[in-house]
Formats: C-alpha cells, structure tokens, sequence
C-alpha cells in the first residue's frame, strides 16, 4: 500500500530531522553530509504526503457531516467532497511518481557532446545553434557551461563541440535529449533556395567522479601532440594537445584547446571518465531491460527524437508525439514547456513498468 510506504518515508524523515541536529553527527561532516542529502531528497515527498493526510482528514469530516442533521453543513460537504476527491487523487499520483526509484545521477552536472551529422555544412551550422539552444537554457537555470572541447568549421559552423553544464539537476533535466535531432530549412549555404534536411547526434552524460569509475592506471596510455589550428604564438609549437586512450572500453578522448598541457589532461579524463560511467550505466540497464518483459524507451542516441522544421517554426518529439509551434523560442532556450512534457511521458512510462511488475 502507497500510504504504508509514506508512513515509513515520514518516520524516516523524522528520524534525520533529529540526527541533523545531534552533536555527533554535527562533528563528523561526512555523515552530516549523507544525512543532508537524505533529508532534502525526502523533502518533497513529506510535504505532498502531509497535504495528502490533511486533504483526508477534511474529507472525513465532510462525510461525517453528510451522516448528520445540519442541513446547511450537509450542503457544504455535497459542495467541497468532490474537489476534495479530485485534490486526493492528484496528490496521489504525484506521491507515486516521488517514490519512484530516483536515478542516482539526476542531481549532477551533464557533459553535453554536440556532433554534426548528415547534410555536410549545414549540419554543422545545425550542431552550433543546438549548442546556443542548450546554452541559452542553461543561462535561464543558472548554470554554468564550459567548453571543453570543439572543432569549428569554417563557416561558422561545429562538427563537434564537447562542453560541461555545471549546476543541480542538470542530468535530471537534459538526460532525455540524447539522439538524432533532424532540421528541415533553407540553409545559409543554400543560393537557389531549396529546403535541406540534416542531423546532429546529441549525447547527455552524467559528470562522474573518479570513485565511481572504478580504473588503474596501467589501463591508461596519455599521448601528447602539437595542437592544430591557425596560428598564433603557442598553436604547433608545444605539445600541449592530450589524447588519452582507455585499454578495456576502447575509448579514446582528445583535448587541445587549452594552451596548457596540465589542462588539456584535466578536461580529457573529465570526458573520458563520464563515457566511462555512462557506458557501465547503459549496460547495467540493458541487463535490466532484457529481464523485463515491458521495456521503457531509454533515449538511445541513435534514435530519431526531433524534427525541427524552421518553415512551419514547429518542432515535433516523435517519442511523445509532441508538437509544439514555438520553434523561435526554443532555439531561444526557452525548453521549460518541451522538457517538461518529455520527463512527465518517461515518468509515467516507469510508473506504469512499476505497477506491472
């Protein structure tokens, strides 16, 4: 039962709101930190079921009143009992969602790896305002991106930018986007006119830490070379460019667009290690999907998630059958109404897998 399990999240709740405060705890930071993030991730999940228990208690007094003599009260109650009804069953759904098993990497910072696809140089052009689209979003929530690596092209386009986006709930937010997204336009590059259709491959990896990662270092060989480019004091003079090669995986990660070596080895282990990470994720996960007999959809990158037709100023989620006319906007980075409708689709997918278990 759903209100057996929230009573155990309560007590639970209760439970870290007196460790919090108990000298021992206060003294040893790494428990204090533990129970921290506990507390906080039950936060939400406490206050919806203590609204839930008041919408009941209400509820109750309602139908007592419907048993009793005061015919003004009985009116009340006929009056107030269905939106209390429909206020239950909202919060009820919402709390099953809650208790859904949280992705342990929803709370972390993302590396977004943006790559151009098919359709030559507009491609390109399309990778770059895809990364504008994902920048300009991550301004609106407050997070930083950092580039950590990129190969222009010419024409002010992108063949391959890798960047971090720094900030809480990052993954939680943009771990859909990973795919085929597909652009349907006239390119600048286009002199008679004609409409052109291209791609680019979006990836959302999880930042990881090295203690998740379990490596040594005999699986890794770092290469130094002279960093390409056009020009300049320090490019093809040093060899401050870094490829890492991981032995088991076959990965292979190259930076160089630091000027500094030290820098250019930080930024390609960050790369390497969230491939890493993501790699050990999508197999602990394709393992759990083959035992399954209903399989969710996972965002595999070699799907086709998007069209984004810039003559109609729609864009169209085909995982959801989403179509939503505001195309300016969302390449503005405005995804709040997109990214919403897309993690409440998922959701209720797993809510669903969940309850035919």
């Amino acid at each position: 039962m759903i209100r057996d399990r929230l009573k155990e999240v309560e007590s639970r709740y209760e439970e870290l709101t007196r460790l919090l405060s108990d000298p021992a705890v206060l003294e040893d930071q790494n428990t204090y930190k533990k129970y921290t993030r506990e507390h906080f991730g039950l936060n939400e999940i406490v206050e919806s079921y203590r609204e839930l228990k008041e919408v009941d208690s209400e509820a109750a007094e309602y139908k007592e009143a419907l048993e009793g003599k005061d015919e003004e009260l009985k009116e009340m109650a006929k009056e107030e009992l269905p939106e209390l009804q429909r206020r239950e069953e909202a919060l009820v759904e919402r709390l099953k969602v809650l208790l859904l098993p949280k992705d342990p990497n929803d709370d972390k910072s993302v590396i977004l790896e943006i790559r151009a696809g098919a359709g030559g140089d507009e491609s390109g052009l399309f990778a770059a305002d895809l990364y504008r689209m994902y920048s300009r979003y991550a301004e609106r929530n407050g997070w930083k991106v950092e580039v950590l690596s990129s190969s222009p092209t010419g024409i002010n386009g992108l063949k391959e930018v890798i960047a971090t986006i720094d900030g809480k709930g990052a993954y939680s937010r943009l771990k859909y986007e990973s795919g085929v997204h597909r652009v349907q336009r006239v390119p600048e590059t286009e002199t008679s006119g004609r409409r052109h259709t291209s791609t680019a491959t979006v990836a959302v990896l999880p930042e990881a830490e090295e203690v998740e990662v379990e490596t040594s270092p005999d699986e890794f060989r770092t290469d130094t070379f002279r960093a390409g480019g056009h020009g300049g004091q320090s490019v093809n003079k040093l060899e401050t460019a870094v490829r890492i090669t991981h032995f088991p995986s076959g990965i292979v990660v190259s930076c160089q667009d630091e000027k500094s070596q030290h820098k250019n080895r930080a930024k390609a282990m960050k790369i390497l290690l969230a491939r890493l990470l993501d790699k050990m994720t999508r197999e602990q996960n394709d393992k759990i999907a083959s035992e399954r007999k209903g399989q969710v959809g996972t965002g595999d990158r070699s799907e086709k998630i998007r069209t984004y037709s810039f003559p109609q100023n729609r864009i169209t989620d085909h995982r959801i059958g989403l179509t939503l006319y505001k195309l300016s906007e969302i390449m503005d980075g405005d995804l709040v109404e997109l990214t919403d409708n897309v993690i409440t689709y998922y959701q209720t997918e797993a809510l669903r897998s969940a309850e035919g278990a």
